[in-house]
């Protein structure tokens, strides 16, 4: 017996990992040499692989393809069917799986539902990604980004709400106390555990 359920109506390749307390649900198909985290959970109709390495605590609702050239840290929310490309000039008649982009999601960050991110970018860490952008850049740390393109519009705490910043540029959440800093979101002072 496994540590990990998986539905019945669901596939699993040989050679892959999958961590303990993780759920993957109907309908979904974990492809050869993936690695997936303890205390995931993967919704209905999702498609992960080949050769994809998954953190710990990932949350992947339904609908998602998670393919070869993607890597996702800890503690990423993906939401219902966003989407992730691979190739930037994709052809049904030229084989282009050697053109691969690495794409990859840091700590924390969430991608909103039906959300497009290009390959080749950064996501990074506790960044939030509104619900239908569509991001084709680096995304810095924090960062809250929305629209075709997307375009940063604010800033969001590890709590994921917009920061509101005193007349000092201090802006505080539960989980801690930041500040912009030469044009970048810093954590000054973190309030919790996964620091």
């Amino acid at each position: 017996m496994s540590d990990y359920y998986i539905h019945e109506s669901s596939y699993a390749d040989e050679n892959i990992s999958v961590g303990k307390d993780t759920k993957i649900w109907h309908f979904c198909h974990i492809l050869s040499g993936t690695n997936i985290g303890e205390k995931c959970s993967f919704g209905q109709n999702c498609v992960v692989g080949p050769n994809v390495s998954i953190g710990n605590g990932v949350k992947v609702q339904n609908n998602v393809s998670i393919y070869e050239g993607v890597e996702i840290e800890d503690d990423v929310f993906l939401g219902p069917s966003m989407v992730f490309t691979n190739v930037i000039n994709p052809r049904a008649f030229i084989q282009r799986k050697n053109e691969f982009k690495k794409t990859l999601l840091k700590k924390g960050c969430s991608i909103g539902a039906n959300a497009t991110i290009v390959c080749g970018v950064t996501i990074g860490e506790y960044a939030l990604i509104g619900s239908g952008a569509v991001v084709n850049k680096d995304v810095e740390p924090f960062a809250l980004m929305v629209g075709v393109p997307a375009k940063r519009i604010g800033w969001v705490g590890i709590s994921g709400n917009t920061l509101r910043f005193d007349a000092h540029g201090i802006a505080e959440d539960a989980f801690g106390t930041y500040k912009v800093i030469n044009q970048t979101l810093q954590l000054i002072k973190g309030n919790f555990a996964y620091d």
